[in-house]
């Protein structure tokens, strides 16, 4: 059926009529533009198995009624289930662990195979307003026992036994599909005027194709209680509002299952793509420009399990506040482009791969890849700005890793922040621009085969850390400055050190009375001018091996103040190629350095 059988031949009068009555026909499954339209009413509908299909023609809203107040499902067509006064309290009498599908229930009997319910989680006590690890419209696949049942749904985090769920049963609207729409909003609608064009609540396999938006409000395609959908090929342009909560997206989705965004693109818009308290969802080839409040979100409401492949517009995960959690888990990012990336609050297992973050001049912050060093492993990727490393969760039962990648600081930069206590592994990564940077984390760092790589007149790099490990790889025109208030330890092995820099000297310390452990394994260190020294020890307690090194050009200073008392000094086997010792403690039980293996 099409609207020129009610005589809707333009966009002269409004087609709000014909609407209604075909898609409350229980026999009407398709329904046709062959005209452009107008609609001045936000219709609500309850309507299963069915296509509305615009035809590419143009959806205009002028003089629509105004919505009510802080609703962003008024929008023209609005497809929602029917929760039913069935409502089931379920409590925990054993742990749930992470990627369970088996829930307990007080009678397995009230829930019958292939029907669906809304399922949430209360909050632990003392917990924020809206931290609620579970909350999906999940259908029933099987019944295991008479206290349990199968859903269609692994949850991703463990749970307390205790914990209560709520499950309420949905008659959800299925496959209630909307295709091939140009959509023209109030250009400056506000949250009362403004108009948007789709929204979906309780819905299963409702798809949204070919729409496309210019001057919405809230966002195109609003969805919540949504499970298996697929959003493709829509686009936004120009919203009328980028800076009040929730409006100027092209889609947001709360609560929402395996969904898949793709092919989609925004310009000038808040958000291209929110996920918010949803699993299982993918996010391919959109893309957006003009980018600056950040295509690509999260909430931080317990997400998990979401990937994003082939995308562009800048990234920030879990960043809406403690009420929600700011928590993720098991996010994957690949071949992505942006201008900012952050996730810096409690994301667990964040995985990144063949990025690129290219920062612009006209956005402050941009160039940044900040992360939490939770599980983090970050393969192949570029920024042209900070790499940034804190940590805001400890739940990873894998490594955090940095690989095969290269990151541009700026002056003082905090690579690695204190707050990082566990191990951090950096493999054949470049860090450039190193001038008074900091590696802070208090946790064990390894280096292998990286390249850090400074200037003659920048400030060696700070570690705060208590342990550091570096194997293979260069320190060109910078330097290892140990700088923390506890003991320390570093560790260099097969390393190549060169050039100077403004401390003149390439291992350093500072820090009075406590102890360091310095040991130098098969390095290279080669200075660029007689003042700068390989090693500058003259303070503290410090125990120190130094085997099989070459050092050429330069000085060695180790003061015999910074070696006594449970000091300890070893220099042997190594090669000295014009190197000018300009302090060196007496020997001793526990001071060797001029035994006859040593080549000066």
């Amino acid at each position: 059926m099409d609207f020129r059988r009610f005589g809707i031949l333009d966009d002269k009068v409004p087609a709000d009529a014909a609407l209604d009555a075909m898609v409350n026909d229980p026999y009407i499954h398709r329904v046709e533009a062959h005209s452009d339209l107008l609609f001045v009413k936000r219709h609500t509908f309850a309507r299963s198995r069915i296509v509305l299909d615009f035809g590419g023609h143009t959806v205009r809203t002028t003089g629509i009624e105004k919505n009510t107040h802080d609703n962003p499902f008024g929008a023209v067509l609005y497809f929602r289930g029917k929760v039913t006064d069935t409502v089931v309290k379920a409590k925990l009498s054993q742990p749930m662990p992470d990627l369970a599908d088996v829930f307990e229930v007080p009678d397995s009997a009230a829930f019958k195979v292939g029907d669906w319910w809304a399922v949430t989680i209360d909050p632990e006590p003392g917990k924020g307003k809206y931290e609620q690890e579970v909350q999906r419209l999940v259908e029933i696949t099987g019944r295991v026992d008479a206290t349990h049942i199968r859903v269609g749904y692994k949850i991703g985090w463990d749970l307390a036994a205790g914990r209560t769920f709520t499950w309420t049963r949905i008659e959800p609207v299925d496959r209630a599909h909307v295709r091939n729409m140009v959509f023209q909003g109030i250009a400056d609608g506000d949250q009362y005027t403004g108009s948007h064009p789709i929204a979906y609540e309780y819905t299963t396999n409702c798809d949204v194709e070919h729409v496309d938006a210019v001057g919405t409000f809230w966002p195109v395609i609003m969805r919540r209680w949504c499970t298996h959908y697929r959003t493709r090929a829509c686009s936004l342009r120009n919203p009328a509002s980028v800076t009040w909560g929730g409006a100027g997206y092209l889609t947001q989705q709360i609560y929402c299952l395996y969904g898949h965004v793709e092919d989609c693109h925004v310009a000038n818009s808040r958000h291209l793509n929110d996920l918010t308290a949803s699993a299982y969802c993918h996010v391919t080839n959109c893309h957006g420009d003009g980018d600056d409040q950040g295509p690509f979100v999260t909430h931080g409401q317990f997400e998990h399990d979401l990937v994003y492949t082939g995308n562009s517009g800048l990234m920030t995960f879990a960043n809406s506040g403690a009420a929600w959690g700011s928590v993720a888990k098991r996010i994957t990012v690949r071949k992505h482009v942006c201008s900012w990336f952050v996730a810096r609050v409690k994301i667990t297992d964040l995985t990144l791969e063949d990025m690129q973050v290219i920062g612009r001049p006209a956005l402050s912050g941009s160039g940044m890849l900040w992360v939490n060093a939770d599980g983090v492993q970050i393969r192949g990727c570029t920024a042209s700005g900070p790499l940034v490393v804190s940590q805001a969760s400890n739940r990873s039962q894998r490594a955090n890793v940095i690989a095969d990648s290269t990151f541009t600081l700026a002056k003082d930069a905090e690579i690695t922040q204190a707050s990082v206590t566990g191990d951090l592994h950096l493999e054949r990564v470049t860090l450039k621009g190193l001038d008074n940077a900091a590696l802070r984390n208090t946790g064990r760092l390894v280096l292998t085969e990286c390249t850090l790589i400074g200037a003659p007149n920048a400030a060696p790099v700070a570690v705060t850390g208590a342990a550091l490990a570096v194997s293979g790889g260069e320190l060109r025109d910078t330097g290892l400055r140990l700088a923390g208030t506890g003991e320390q330890g570093v560790a260099l092995s097969r390393t190549r050190l060169g050039g100077t820099n403004a401390a003149r000297a390439l291992l350093s310390r500072t820090g009075g009375a406590r102890t360091v452990r310095w040991q130098l394994d098969g390095c290279v260190s080669t200075a660029a001018d007689a003042a700068t020294a390989h090693v500058l020890i003259g303070e503290g307690t410090n125990r120190y091996r130094a085997a099989g090194n070459t050092f050429a050009g330069g000085r060695l200073e180790l003061a015999g103040a910074a070696f006594g008392g449970t000091g300890a000094l070893l220099h042997s086997g190594c090669v000295e190629d014009g190197v000018t010792r300009t302090a060196m403690p007496d020997e001793g039980p526990r001071v060797a350095h001029t035994a006859g293996n040593q080549l000066i």
